[in-house]
């Protein structure tokens, strides 16, 4: 855990994948009020998120009456790891560093292949896992991988 609490993924990522999820089981438009009622989100905050995903080429908008979010491409090719880039940035930073450019001394100096390697667990994952996937409750061998191991579903403290 260490000084800067566990390893989490930010509610704005979990909430924009929510969202995403939401668009991917129709063809309509939806609002993101509509959104944010229908997976119980503060509106405020998915009305930013949801402007990120636009920015970021995850979703189109239409205004009016008619209007609303869709997703911009199929739900098979969207990555989860798509999503968290876009809302959160690039994955397992150090301090806000890329892990590839850090440099360590002494005892340390192979720590950068720790971080490297974690990077390279999460991607094994997020970058192998589509919308249309979790829509389906198909999961991909890289997450089966995990799941299928019950000590994955173990919270450990220490």
């Amino acid at each position: 855990m260490g000084q800067n609490g566990p390893v989490q993924i930010p509610a704005k990522a979990e909430y924009a994948i929510r969202a995403l999820l939401t668009l991917a089981a129709t063809t309509n438009s939806i609002s993101a009020e509509h959104l944010a009622q229908e997976q119980e989100l503060p509106a405020k905050f998915l009305g930013a998120i949801m402007s990120d995903l636009r920015r970021g080429g995850l979703v189109t908008s239409q205004r009016g009456p008619e209007g609303g979010f869709k997703l911009a491409r199929d739900p098979d090719s969207i990555m989860i790891a798509d999503i968290l880039r876009v809302v959160s940035g690039p994955m397992a930073g150090v301090r806000g560093m890329r892990p590839e450019t850090l440099i360590y001394e002494g005892e340390a100096k192979h720590l950068r292949d720790v971080w490297v390697a974690v990077r390279g667990a999460l991607r094994e994952v997020l970058e192998h896992v589509t919308l249309g996937q979790v829509l389906r409750g198909e999961m991909p061998l890289a997450v089966t991988r995990f799941t299928s191991d019950p000590d994955a579903w173990v919270t450990r403290t220490i």
